[in-house]
């Protein structure tokens, strides 16, 4: 089944028939040469397919990297001077259909007889995501009772925005759409803490995403929805694309900043021309392209301009518009369709929060940690299975331990914590500072205090553990409110030998139906943008059709619900006389199932 795309060079699929054959050497593909912006999972996922689908040879990729180390916002590494740190963690569900098929191609390296797909895959089916306490309040003890607990109305709002327009979303914020009796909902500290969603956000990536995991509505309470990688995701995904492009031949050239690119822009046609690049430097690094010259640009980024602290440094928040941003903001100037940056990347007051990476390096914190989870964060096992949020936090603070050792060369009793807070203006419970003026140990010190320390032992307790906080200015920039054109299409109108990729482009299916803040989102542009500019003759899968599903749109409705039977706006009457009519039918035993009637 073919669908509705933006640009006719592309199909789109919903089956295997046109995604599972091996694609032949596009025609012309031994003359081109393909330069990427930037070394996060957006470009590293679309070498992997030029090389894999579009047959070009590794030795003609070269990637252009400002900093000295790929992998963009997917990082996890050992800081020297501070510790541990990850600015962020990465959730993946059932269907990321375009990451599992590169993944299927790329060796792990954790069993290279396994691709990552595989290892990914067996990780979890052996040890199964679930939560035991996904809220906590009053220092640590549970506030969740695994329910939703909205009302007939908010459930009722729920599902009148996943049906609204697109068209009439645009620019409107969360909290123009949904009562303040929702916004102060249990279900919306579940959902705002686990997508890092604000009232002020975009209320059409909230409509979005409401449709794109309508399947996981169940899951969300325990997070059995979601599922996790081995180790950190640099180890478990960077590491292994970068080895199976390095083996190909790729070229990885860093302290190169991308400042902008030159186009030959007529009506109907338009040819990126030349890379404008420097060095660490500041010497001139410039490429001078043909239409033979592919190039794909990560525009914009969540991670840009990131700072760091340590146990007696604050990380600092600024907003300079640099690296991603800057390059971004010079490409917009000349023309409509390459997209308005300012849009996301004008109030990082709206656009940030903070993470720290708290690592406790013996034994003394665990007892705490096993209370909330009912279970040891030693093992190698699941232990939060996703974030535990502190719901009377001033600061709204979340945190999670995933699968210990995170990193490979990890000490045994070293357990990294990832906490973050999404309120950093406000003072905190127990360190009355803003959490954007602490360091590494006073973040340390509040979380304690949440965990369930007694506040007499918090000092002495923290003297064990070493954190890294991390300030992240636009981590959230991709929800601000915006309409459409704001991102430039994948390939823009008359885009000849260019591609934007990441999560600040435009998918090519109209309407796009794919969320951003995603490890997917990133892959779908990769793939739609590999497959446009070098003519692949396979189809890109769809968005996982849940939306289109009777089957999951009720058992969506029961989710949100608690397993209640909804009320529907129906009389006594015409409940009998449409119970009569399915009486015996197939349609009466699924509402029967998904306990509709």
């Amino acid at each position: 089944m073919e669908l509705k795309t933006y640009d006719k060079r592309l199909t789109l699929t919903n089956g295997d028939f046109q995604r599972l054959v091996k694609a032949r050497k596009p025609k012309g593909i031994e003359e081109k040469t393909a330069y990427l912006v930037g070394t996060g999972i957006a470009s590293l996922t679309a070498a992997c397919f030029l090389i894999r689908d579009a047959h070009m040879e590794g030795k003609k990729i070269t990637f252009l990297e400002q900093m000295d180390i790929p992998g963009g916002s997917l990082d996890g590494q050992y800081m020297d001077t501070r510790g541990y740190v990850a600015r962020g963690g990465r959730e993946t569900g059932a269907h990321f259909e375009c990451l599992w098929d590169i993944w299927s191609s790329i060796p792990s390296l954790e069993d290279p007889e396994m691709s990552i797909l595989d290892s990914y895959f067996y990780t979890n089916y052996d040890d199964p995501n679930y939560s035991n306490c996904r809220i906590t309040h009053k220092q640590g003890q549970r506030y969740d009772d695994g329910k939703f607990n909205l009302t007939q109305d908010q459930v009722k709002e729920i599902a009148e925005l996943c049906v609204m327009s697109d068209e009439a979303l645009q620019d409107k914020a969360i909290e123009d759409i949904f009562s303040d009796g929702l916004l102060n909902s249990d279900f919306w500290t579940y959902w705002r803490t686990m997508f890092a969603f604000e009232n002020w956000h975009s209320a059409l990536e909230m409509k979005l995403y409401l449709n794109r995991f309508i399947h996981h509505v169940g899951g969300l309470t325990n997070l059995s929805a979601l599922r996790f990688t081995r180790y950190d995701q640099y180890n478990s995904i960077v590491k292994p694309m970068v080895k199976y492009l390095e083996n190909h031949g790729c070229k990885f050239q860093y302290n190169i900043k991308v400042t902008d690119v030159d186009f030959d822009i007529s009506e109907n046609k338009k040819v990126a021309t030349k890379i404008i690049a420097e060095d660490k430097d500041g010497n001139d690094k410039s490429i001078d392209l043909t239409e033979n010259d592919l190039l794909f640009i990560t525009n914009g980024s969540m991670t840009e301009n990131s700072s760091y602290g340590d146990d007696n440094t604050p990380a600092e928040l600024s907003d300079e518009q640099s690296g991603c941003w800057e390059m971004w903001k010079n490409i917009a100037k000349k023309s409509d369709d390459f997209g308005n940056p300012e849009v996301f990347c004008s109030d990082v007051e709206k656009s940030s929060w903070e993470s720290c990476t708290v690592t406790f390096h013996d034994e003394s914190v665990a007892k705490y940690i096993e209370k909330i989870t009912k279970r040891s964060p030693y093992g190698g096992k699941t232990v939060t299975g996703g974030i535990v949020t502190c719901v009377d936090s001033s600061w709204l603070m979340s945190w999670t331990i995933n699968r210990q050792g995170q990193y490979p060369e990890q000490p045994e009793n070293d357990v990294a914590v990832w906490v973050y807070g999404l309120f950093t203006d406000v003072e905190g419970d127990y360190i009355k500072k803003k959490m954007r003026d602490c360091t590494g140990k006073e973040i340390t010190k509040e979380w304690l205090y949440h965990l369930g320390v007694p506040v007499g032992e918090i000092d002495d307790l923290a003297k064990s553990c070493t954190a890294v906080p991390v300030m992240m200015p636009y981590i959230t920039a991709q929800f601000m409110p915006r309409k459409f054109g704001d991102r430039p299409y994948v390939v823009p109108k008359g885009g000849v030998n260019f591609a934007f990729l990441g999560q600040f482009a435009e998918t090519l299916d109209d309407p796009g139906r794919d969320t951003v803040f995603t490890t997917e989102y990133s892959g779908r542009t990769a793939m739609e943008a590999v497959y446009v500019l070098c003519g692949v003759e396979k189809a890109v899968p769809e968005v996982f059709a849940s939306r289109y599903d009777i089957r999951y749109l009720l058992n969506g409705m029961v989710a949100l619900s608690d397993g209640k039977e909804p009320k529907l706006p129906l009389s006594p009457l015409q409940k009998m006389k449409i119970a009569k009519l399915i009486k015996g039918t197939d349609i009466e035993e699924m509402l029967k199932e998904f306990h509709i009637i």
